[in-house]
């Protein structure tokens, strides 16, 4: 609903803080692929890395505050990154 306000006055640009936050599963992909759909820029606030490697053309991650990487999902989610900033040892997969 505060998605469809917002783009009722025909904006360039929409910022969306966590559009997906205490939705199924079901709803959060189809509020993102609407997102990624929408002839507007749009910057999103995810916690999701998933929903963010699938969705999102650039991402910028952040640490204590501060950028530590920026590009594509494929230059920055990697296994170095999400041990470093989330202390988590994962691997990373197509």
């Amino acid at each position: 609903m505060h998605i469809a306000r917002g783009l009722a006055q025909a904006p360039t640009e929409i910022i969306l803080d966590e559009p997906t936050n205490h939705l199924d599963i079901q709803h959060q992909i189809e509020i993102l692929r609407l997102v990624a759909a929408l002839p507007v820029t749009s910057i999103v606030a995810l916690h999701d890395l998933n929903h963010a490697a699938m969705f999102c053309d650039l991402l910028a991650v952040m640490d204590k505050g501060r950028v530590v990487a920026s590009g594509t999902p494929q230059e920055v989610l990697t296994e170095t990154l999400l041990r470093e900033v989330f202390n988590v040892d994962a691997r990373i997969g197509p």
